[in-house]
C-alpha cells in the first residue's frame, strides 16, 4: 500500500515549510506533483519555488505550461497525475478523491499538508486520515515542533 504522510502546520507558513519536503522528494530520484486549491494559491507557489533560497531554486512547473510530462515538479489545482509523479502533495485544502483509487495506489507516497491552526483544515486532515487508513494505507503523522522541525507522532 502507499505510504500516506500528514504535516501538520503549527508555525511555519506551507511557503517556507514545502520546499523542504520537496528538496527531500528530489533527493531521492522522485518526481513530485503538488495540488493546491486555487490558481492564486499555484502563483505563490510557483514564485516561492524560484526564490526560496538565494543559493538555488527548485525546477517546476505549472500544468498549464508547454511539457508538464517533463517536470521534476509540478504544480496544478486539477486531478491527474501528468508528470507521473511518485509523490503527490496535497496542499490548501485539495486530498485524494478517493484513497482506494489509482492516483493514490499508483504513488508510492502521498503528502497532505494541512494548517492546524484552522479548525476546519485539522477536521478535514482527521476524516482523509480515518479513510487513508480504512483503504489500507500505511500512515504517518508529524507536527511541526517549536523550531520548525518535524517530529513523527504517533
Amino acid at each position: 500500500m502507499t505510504e500516506v504522510f500528514f504535516y501538520h502546520l503549527e508555525r511555519a507558513a506551507l511557503e517556507d515549510a514545502l520546499p523542504e519536503l520537496l528538496e527531500k522528494t528530489l533527493a531521492r530520484g522522485w518526481k513530485a506533483l503538488v495540488r493546491a486549491g486555487s490558481e492564486e494559491r499555484l502563483a505563490t507557489l510557483d514564485s516561492r519555488l524560484w526564490t526560496y533560497r538565494e543559493e538555488g531554486f527548485l525546477a517546476h512547473g505549472l500544468a498549464r505550461d508547454a511539457h508538464p510530462a517533463e517536470q521534476p515538479i509540478l504544480l496544478t489545482s486539477s486531478d491527474g497525475n501528468p508528470n507521473a509523479a511518485e509523490v503527490l502533495f496535497f496542499v490548501d485544502g485539495t486530498a485524494a478523491n478517493d484513497w482506494a483509487g489509482g492516483d493514490v495506489a499508483a504513488a508510492a507516497r502521498i503528502v497532505l499538508i494541512f494548517d492546524g491552526r484552522d479548525a476546519q483544515a485539522l477536521e478535514a486532515a482527521r476524516e482523509h486520515w480515518k479513510q487513508a487508513k480504512a483503504c489500507g494505507h500505511e500512515v504517518t503523522y508529524f507536527q511541526q515542533a517549536a523550531g520548525g522541525k518535524w517530529e513523527k507522532r504517533s
